[in-house]
């Protein structure tokens, strides 16, 4: 779980009922993200945004950091669920990359900050839980890549994997890709991750 603050006591005057609000200030972060970026998130705006009273984000989070925490392990855990799916469904490790960029296009507030430990507690043991069961959806479907396509280590083949597919990804989220390239970013992903994914 996200490390907790002190819990403040709520005023009488605006009482926070609501049906979860753990989960309202989340998808509140996850809304304002693409707009302010997560180091421009702010717990008062986003108490304002979920509807709930400036105390709730601290009282479930303790500070940003906690919150940031939250959505990153968030990510990973929905990183872990596409990379899974995406192997059970094709048996096919470009298709693995490709519903990473997938991942990263859909959830980009996710994307922003799982890969910023300097805004999060990157110790908390439900990140780290949910870190490991990404990188084992991740390394898995390198490993059922054929030694003579991939080399014998599966730990690089899974990093130059990874490599390739979170620079597209990013390249992709900045607009930074050539124009020519279309604008569908999973057709994309797929002729470029085919160069390393190609069966020879």
């Amino acid at each position: 779980m996200p490390r907790l603050g002190y819990a403040r006591s709520v005023s009488t005057a605006r009482p926070y009922h609501h049906g979860d609000l753990r989960r309202a200030v989340l998808s509140a972060a996850v809304a304002a993200i693409p707009e302010v970026g997560p180091a421009g998130l702010s717990l008062r705006d986003l108490a304002r945004r979920a509807g709930v009273s400036h105390a709730a984000p601290a009282h479930h989070f303790g500070d940003k950091a906690g919150l940031l925490t939250a959505v990153a392990a968030e990510g990973y855990e929905l990183l872990a669920e596409a990379l899974t799916t995406a192997q059970q469904s094709t048996d096919d490790f470009l298709e693995l990359g490709v519903a990473y960029v997938r991942f990263a296009v859909e959830h980009r507030a996710h994307f922003e900050v799982m890969f910023r430990p300097d805004l999060y507690h990157p110790d908390d043991p439900a990140l780290l839980a949910a870190q490991r069961r990404a990188g084992a959806a991740l390394y898995g479907g390198a490993a059922s890549v054929p030694t003579g396509r991939r080399g014998e280590d599966v730990r690089v083949a899974g990093i130059a994997a990874w490599s390739l597919v979170h620079g597209f990804a990013s390249l992709w989220l900045t607009g930074a890709v050539p124009a020519d390239l279309g604008d569908d970013p999973e057709a994309a992903a797929r002729a470029v991750a085919g160069v390393l994914f190609r069966e020879p």
